[in-house]
């Protein structure tokens, strides 16, 4: 079960400002990755369940975060079905992350009191969301809707709390113009953790651009 309560888990993401995304199905890759995101300052990290037998390489992750990584926070994304949340939150997931607005995921992580974070894409998805007692809502995929769609909602909602992914980049421009619009936080996934970090295997690297984004939404906070 979840180490961490959903409202520990929202609060996390508001004062760290930046989700790593990332999904690799070579176990012991992806405990490098896990390590470098953590030496670099992040205490979470979705793991996107998007390849065969993905529950086992989050099983071991999790069990490796929470046996080396003290206060590191993780969680799962690209879950679309009741089913595949549960089985998650049976191996510790933390947060559960889905592309799309569904009802039967909600019911599911409400009973465990898990955090669930629904892809929304209208005011009416964020508001029936909420209702449903969602923290943190998901704006996917972020580039098709841009900052001022953030500005826009939290205009009437200021309640709302808003996590855009895909399309954020980890420069002080992007951040800044996803951020400054009131955004909760960003996700990052293939711009943070890149196809040549991994190929190069440069985890001090990765460590050190983990740094830098964080530095970068603190600057901006200020």
């Amino acid at each position: 079960m979840a180490k961490y309560s959903r409202i520990e888990v929202a609060q996390q993401m508001k004062e760290n400002g930046m989700v790593p995304l990332f999904f690799h199905s070579d176990i012991e890759l992806s405990k490098k990755v896990l390590k470098a995101c953590y030496d670099g300052g992040s205490r979470l990290m979705e793991f996107t369940s998007r390849g065969d037998f993905a529950h086992e390489v989050f099983g071991a992750l999790n069990k490796y975060a929470l046996a080396e990584l003290p206060g590191m926070i993780l969680g799962v994304g690209s879950i679309t079905d009741a089913a595949s949340a549960s089985l998650y939150m049976s191996l510790g997931a933390n947060f559960i992350v889905t592309p799309v607005f569904r009802e039967d995921i909600a019911i599911a992580c409400n009973r465990r009191k898990v955090l669930w974070s629904p892809g929304c894409g209208t005011l009416t998805e964020i508001a029936r969301a909420e209702e449903l007692g969602c923290e943190i809502v998901k704006l996917f995929p972020a580039d098709t809707y841009g900052p001022e769609f953030i500005k826009a909602i939290k205009g009437p909602c200021p309640w709302t709390n808003i996590m855009p992914t895909g399309g954020v980049y980890p420069t002080k421009e992007s951040l800044s113009s996803w951020l400054n619009a009131g955004a909760t936080c960003v996700g990052l996934g293939s711009q943070l953790i890149s196809k040549d970090i991994l190929g190069n295997k440069d985890f001090d690297g990765l460590s050190a651009k983990v740094k830098q984004v964080l530095d970068i939404i603190k600057d901006i906070r200020k």
